[in-house]
């Protein structure tokens, strides 16, 4: 008995999955062309799979559509589900940091890791609750402890550097030019 080749291989899925699965990972219209040369498959054929598609999403009334726009084809949300997605997307980001957590994040940014009592005595003010409210808003981060006063360690999380569009804290501006001439040097220097 000879097997066929391949009969051990993972079926592929079809045509509409495969133009699905795409779509879910897209950042920018897909063109026909460009499907049809991924999944190897004739232009109409996937033209023809993208409108069934975009035709049943839309008598289902499910909360996507498929659209073509800009020359391809990708999922957008419905405009009837505006309100909702609106919502999940700004819940808990319209608020604005407050000058003292603007101020906060930048003592943990260029002192990191740092101490709850370190950024308090930099800002001169008692700062737990902000430093609370950041690690809330993903901002920071626990960084261990301090191995002399066992003090909890604060540093900036992954979000912080994505927030502020930067690759790594090497990003950030010099702080110096923007010190008043006054500080006490054990604040300047760490």
């Amino acid at each position: 008995m000879t097997e066929e080749p391949g009969a051990d291989a993972p079926e592929l899925p079809g045509l509409r999955a495969s133009i699905e699965a795409i779509l879910l990972v897209v950042d920018e219209p897909v063109t026909v062309m460009t499907l049809a040369q991924l999944l190897e498959r004739p232009r109409d054929e996937v033209a023809g799979a993208l409108r069934e598609l975009a035709a049943e999403y839309t008598e289902q009334g499910r909360g996507f559509d498929l659209r073509e726009v800009a020359g391809g084809w990708r999922f957008y949300t419905r405009d009837v589900c505006a309100p909702v997605v609106e919502r999940f997307v700004t819940d808990g980001q319209q608020a604005r940091l407050t000058q003292a957590a603007l101020e906060t994040l930048a003592v943990v940014a260029y002192r990191q890791p740092v101490s709850r009592a370190r950024v308090s005595a930099i800002r001169g003010v008692n700062s737990d609750g902000v430093m609370r409210t950041l690690t809330l808003r993903g901002l920071i981060e626990d960084a261990g402890q301090d191995p002399e006063s066992q003090a909890h360690l604060y540093r900036t999380t992954g979000y912080f550097l994505e927030r502020l569009g930067l690759r790594d804290l090497d990003e950030l501006p010099e702080l110096a030019p923007y010190l008043p001439d006054d500080l006490p040097d054990d604040i300047v220097d760490g």
